[in-house]
Parts: C-alpha cells; structure tokens; sequence
C-alpha cells in the first residue's frame, strides 16, 4: 500500500493542476445539485418492528384522514390574573384565533376549537387549539408557518399571553457563531503547529472543500434519500475534524521529510506514503463505526452514518490528492520563515531543507522536545501514570451509573422559545402528563366471536383508567368501519419521567390480559412509548454492534501494526474513554453540573440514541490517534530500536502532531455546543469532551504506560497469524527498502529524484 500511495502523491503532485481541477469541478457540481435540489425532506423518525411504530403504521391504514404523521401545533391561550377564557372578550379572541388558524393556509388539515373540544383548565385561565396539518414539520411552507406566528399575534393583540408549541415550527437548527470560533481555534492552532500561514491554511482549505462537496451532496439528495438536517449537521461536525487531522499528518510529514534533505516532489510521495497508509486505516476505522450503525435499524441513525461516513471518505481522498497537488503549488511557503530564508537567492528543495534539518537536529541534540520529555518520563513511571489515568477516568465515569434514557421534546427548548413557553403552559394549567399523553390503537377486526373492537375498547379504557399515574383517559374514536378505536391516555407525570415509562409498561401488560380474553389488540404509542421502544431497541443492538464494530477494528489493526495486544490495548482504551464522557454528559446534561456554562437551560434525559451513538463515532476518532501515534512507534521498532526507545521515537515525532490534531477536533466539536438544538449541543458536547479523554489521558498516558510494560511482547504475534494476515506495509518498511535499492533515499539524479530536482526546477 505504501508503494502504491507514493506514486500516487508524486502523481498528485507533479499533475497538480489536473488534480486541483478535479476537486473544484467536484464541488461546484455538488453545489449546483444542492442549488436546484428539492426542499429538505422531513426529519422523519420511525422505528422498524417496534409496537409504537406498528400503531403509527395502523393509524394510517384505519384512519387515512388523519395523518398520524403530520405536523402539530398547540396554539396555547392564557387569561390574565382575575379573567377566565370563558370571558366574552376572551372567548371571542380565541374565535377570530381559531378562524385565522383554519384560513392562513391550504396545508391545515383541521383546528380543534378550544370550547367545543373542551379543552379548557379546571381554573378556567388556560386553553389550546389544536391544529394538524396535511404534511410534515419540515415540509410546512414559510406562508404557513407565519399564519401560525400571526394568528398567536391577534390573541396577543387582545390581551392574552399567547405561546405556540408542537413540531409545526421545527427548523434547521442554528449553531451560532461558537462554530466558526471552532474554526478560528483550529487556525490558530495549525499556524503555531506549521509557523507557516500557508501549511496552517492547507488542512482548513482541503477540510472545507471535503465538508462542502459532502454536505452539499447531501443536501441534493435530502429530498429523494429522505435525509434530514440534522444528517448534514453530522457530517459537517465529522468532515471537519477528521477532514482539518488528515491534512495536517501529511503536511507535518511532509515537512519532515523535507527536513531531511528531499526534493519537494519525493517528500510529497514519501509523506503520502507513510502518513497516507495511517489516514487510510484511521478514516477506514471510522467509516467502519459510522457504517456500523445500521445494524440499530433506526433509519435516521443509519442515514447519519452513512452520510458522515462518505464525508470521511471524501476527507481521506482529499488528504491523498488534493493536498500534494496544494503543496505543489505552495512551493517554498509551506515552510517555515527561518527555513524559507535559509534558501538564499530563493533556491528551494535539498538546501533549504537541508539547513532546516541542520538547524532541527542541533537543537534537539541540545534539548529534547515536549513529546521525548513526556515519553521518557512516562517510561520511567509506568505504572504510576497508568493508574493516575485510569482510576481519574474511573472517577469521571461515575455518573453514567446513573444515565436516563429519553427523547427531546418541547420540555427541552431554551426557555425563552415559544415552543418551551407553551409547554410550561400546559403543564401549569393541565398537568405535566399533558406534553406527553399517550395513544392507545385497539384493533378489533379479528376479535373473537360474541367480541367487538366497542366492547373491547370500552374495557381498556375502563382498566387503564384504574392504574396508577393514569389523569384523564379519552372516550374511543372509531373509524369508520367501526373495527379500530383510538384513545388518548394523560398520565399524571411529565413525558420524561421513569413514571411515565413504568405506565407504559403497566398500560401493555394490562391490554395483552384484554387482548387475550376478546382477540381485540392494544398497540401503545406517543412520546414516551416511542422513546420506551427506542431505548430498548438500542439496548438490544448496543452487544452486536460493539461486536462487529470493535471485532472488524481489531482484525484491521492487527494488520497494521502486527500485534495481537496494541489492538486489544487500543480497544480498551477507546471503552475507557467513552464510558468517561459518558459520565461527564450524564453530569452535565442529566444533572445540571456546570449547565449555564455549557448554555444547557434545561436537564433532563439524556437521548436515547446518544449511547450507541458516540460508541461508534467515538471508537473511530480514537482510532485514528492510535494509528497515527502507534504507527511512529511500530515504524521505529521495525527500523531495530527497541521497544522503549519505539515509544520515544513515536512521541518525539508524533506527539506534537497528534496534539495539535486533538485539539483542533475539540475545538470544532465544541463549537457545536452553541446549536439551538438540544440534541445538537448534546452531540458536540459529548464527542468534544470524549476526544480530550481519548488523545490527553489514553492516548498520550495509557499507551505508552501499557507499552512499557509489555516491552517486546507488545508486537508480538503468532506465526501462524503472521502468514495469515496481509502485509499492507504501513510503515513504510517495504518502500524504504525499493526506494534505497533504486538510490531514491538520497535525492540523486540517478533515482527517482530525478525528476522531482527537474520538476522543481521548472516551479
């Protein structure tokens, strides 16, 4: 593989137009798609095989005027202190608010008047119209969503506290201007890592290019694939980070094979080809755990993977053709300052580099950077660093123990949204059961003889009634065969409450004793039914993912770095850390730690699918500091250092590298914690924080704690393993050896050199 990426950095390089072409062309044929695309399809969230999603299934066959999954609004009404909604006043605002509702547009299905449907508060001070729409959330026109904004404004205008909840006015969220801090950090960051504007502005270009031709892919294909905003969100948060950590491992070796005296087309290869195999085998571990999350069968999980995962492809190709061909065209630039003046009468290439190395060399023989440093000293206590880590990470894990599963509702919602306003609304004028009332489908087409789905519906609601955290149970709606009813169950506890869930199960363990007796199926859904059937679908899927995630991760690490025990080392580190951030989101998110500084205005559940989800971005991310770290060590270790001294040599060249990459994914996925959205902020939040955990403490100290300790059995491997497995030749090993035979390694007209000294002559 290394032979082969070689030639193909020369070739990027030397036909660096051609290549540039290309990636332009690519991206302004995805945005062009993404121009005249149709609108964003709808953030539809089903669940295969589950009993919420069978009823949602079953409403829309036995009742197909009432679009169970159309888009909802709750237009909530509140009397100022000493009125009642019944006031004539009050009761004619809401009548010219109801008329405005059922007349601002075409897509209203129906409005459920307040009076008429009763939906009026015990108090008197609290009433809501109902309005449901023929389409979804998401495909609800801009005209209809400002008829719903001016309709609350009429009952405003007469005096009344007016605040509209539901799905009707969902939006792409918005992630505030932390994102391009994000961006700005991760510049800075390149620029003190290079000490050149131009390498530092490499990796930010290529990252951008990849980013726009993903998600603009994306976007032109949202309507026909039914992809939802939050997957271009994801693919955006992903490109970026291992888009921006590519381009920096092959610009830093790059640079580093300049330093040791290489015209600029060979060190363009050689960097391609050894950086390049550990961009291939990190960005194929990543994809491996995005692509992974179909096994879930959650359809919006499987499209988020999927879609991040072709960001990451995109990322890898990138960093392969498109920064040789940058680098081509940056000559000299993409060094530092002391180096360019180094090249006196602006003589590029072997001198330059070569008064580089010269300079680099006497410096580290005087003092030992930050990575020797760190090495030796962790090689000298390995077993104290070992247990620092891990017992700190222990400590951090500690709040997971304590993790509630849930889905995001308006409950959520910064508090000074409509939508968060409405909810409190109604918890305070009807109880906090009334945001999440559940849905009970009783089908009665194969109820047994001398039964009727009237008979069978009447006795669930009379049983479901008498159970406990049950408020108030709806008289059944029947179709109009008469074979199916629909009821609507308000618990007495908020939607998210471990309550609420226990009277899930409670309200199917009572309807199945019913279903028995009268043939007549009960079907539960809702909110919390949904969220019930979502955790236990991912608490089903979490083993054989771990399973194929980490067993395929493990079979490609073995081939990289021809161990048995790195790649099992590597994957109880990941577990390590994700457990730990974890934690730190449980603390945070769940219960309340250092919530205002993260902007988080509401705790609560953590989201269902956040578990599985950062096990399998998470596991990908950590692998690519391991293939990048690790392979230094495993390259230095074939090259006839011993295993301490591997360890050193990985850290000397690799840990500043690594560091800076760390940190420029932190940066971009903390700029994420400012997203409107919850799920959002959640999401950049834990995989922030579960990089700093994986690259500073298991990375940097776990790694070379466990390595030192091993010594030699650390590379070890069967023999009988070793005729089995390939070898890729991620070290470079195999094209060392071709290049020295062929008298490529010291940058003579009589090797492969050659044509890189006349290329640079020309340039």
């Amino acid at each position: 593989m290394a032979t082969f990426l070689y030639k193909l950095g020369r070739f990027a390089f030397r036909r660096r137009r051609f290549v540039a072409l290309i990636w332009v062309a690519l991206l302004a044929v995805a945005g062009v798609g993404a121009a005249t695309a149709a609108s964003p399809a709808a953030d539809s969230f089903s669940i295969p095989g589950t009993e919420a999603q069978r009823a949602f299934d079953l409403l829309d066959q036995r009742f197909p005027g009432t679009n169970a999954d159309g888009a909802t609004a709750r237009v909530v009404f509140r009397a100022p202190e000493g009125e009642s909604m019944k006031d004539p006043a009050n009761k004619a605002a809401v009548e010219r608010t109801v008329h405005a509702l059922q007349s601002g547009s075409s897509q209203v299905d129906r409005v459920a008047d307040p009076y008429t449907a009763k939906a009026l508060s015990k108090d008197g001070r609290t009433a809501y119209a109902q309005v449901s729409y023929k389409v979804t959330g998401f495909e609800l026109s801009d005209a209809s969503k400002d008829a719903l904004e001016d309709a609350a404004k009429d009952g405003r205008d007469a005096g009344l506290k007016v605040e509209t909840g539901g799905n009707a006015l969902q939006a792409i969220p918005e992630t505030g201007a932390t994102e391009v801090i994000g961006i700005a950090i991760s510049a800075v960051v390149l620029v003190i890592t290079f000490g050149a504007l131009i390498a530092a502005g490499l990796p930010l270009l290529t990252a951008l290019i990849g980013v726009g031709i993903g998600v603009s892919t994306i976007t032109a294909l949202s309507s026909t694939l039914d992809l939802s905003s939050t997957t271009s969100t994801l693919a955006t948060m992903i490109g970026l980070a291992v888009g921006i950590d590519y381009a920096l491992f092959i610009v830093s070796r790059y640079r580093a094979e300049i330093t040791e005296g290489r015209e600029r087309e060979e060190a363009a290869g050689r960097a391609v080809g050894t950086a390049g195999s550990a961009v291939v085998f990190a960005g194929l571990t990543v994809v491996i755990a995005l692509v992974g999350l179909t096994v879930v069968n959650i359809p919006m999980l499987t499209k988020m993977g999927l879609a991040a995962a072709g960001t990451v492809v995109i990322a890898v190709l990138i960093a392969l053709t498109l920064i040789p061909a940058l680098l081509g065209f940056a000559g000299a630039r993409a060094l530092p300052r002391r180096a360019r003046k180094a090249g006196k009468a602006g003589k590029e290439g072997v001198a330059v580099a070569a008064g580089e190395a010269h300079g680099r060399d006497a410096a580290a023989g005087e003092r030992p950077n930050m990575g020797t440093r760190w090495a030796r000293f962790v090689l000298r206590r390995p077993v104290a660093v070992l247990l620092t880590a891990v017992i700190g990470l222990g400590v951090v894990a500690i709040p997971a123990t304590s993790l509630e599963l849930g889905l995001p509702d308006d409950g959520s919602q910064p508090t000074d949204t409509t939508q968060r306003k409405a909810y409190d609304l109604l918890s305070d004028g009807f109880g906090p059961g009334f945001n999440g009332p559940l849905m009970l489908v009783v089908d009665g087409r194969d109820a047994h003889a001398g039964q009727s789905a009237k008979s069978a519906a009447a006795r669930v609601a009379k049983e479901v009634r008498g159970l406990d955290d049950v408020a108030v149970v709806t008289p059944p709606t029947f179709n109009k065969a008469g074979d199916t009813a629909m009821l609507n169950v308000v618990p007495k506890s908020k939607p998210s409450s471990v309550e609420t869930e226990d009277l899930v199960h409670d309200i199917r363990s009572t309807t199945h004793g019913i279903a028995q007796d009268t043939g007549a199926n009960t079907l539960v859904t809702g909110t919390t039914a949904m969220n019930v059937d979502v955790s236990q679908k991912l608490n089903d899927a979490l083993v054989p993912y771990l399973a194929l995630v980490v067993g395929l991760a493990f079979l490609l690490l073995m081939v990289v770095f021809r161990s048995v025990l790195v790649p099992l080392k590597a994957a109880l580190g990941f577990l390590l850390s994700v457990v730990a951030a974890l934690g730190a989101v449980v603390a945070v998110f769940q219960w309340g730690w250092l919530s205002s500084v993260f902007g988080v205005e509401q705790t609560g559940p953590i989201m269902s699918m956040m578990p599985i989800f950062m096990v399998g971005v998470v596991f990908g991310l950590a692998m690519d500091y391991e293939v990048f770290l690790v392979t230094r060590m495993r390259e230095a270790f074939v090259h006839g250092e011993r295993p301490g001294e591997a360890v050193v040599t990985g850290f000397r060249h690799g840990a500043r590298v690594v560091t800076a990459a760390a940190v420029i994914m932190i940066s971009v996925f903390a700029g994420f914690i400012g997203s409107s959205d919850s799920m959002i902020k959640m999401i950049g939040f834990g995989l922030a924080i579960a990089v700093f955990f994986d690259a500073f403490l298991v990375r940097m100290a776990v790694v070379p704690a466990v390595l030192a300790l091993l010594g030699r059995s650390a590379w070890w491997l069967p023999r009988w393993l070793q005729k089995l497995l390939p070898n890729v030749d991620v070290e470079g090993e195999g094209l060392r050896t071709q290049l020295t035979g062929a008298g490529a390694g010291t940058g003579t007209a009589d090797g492969p050199d050659a044509s890189a000294a006349r290329e640079a002559a020309r340039v």
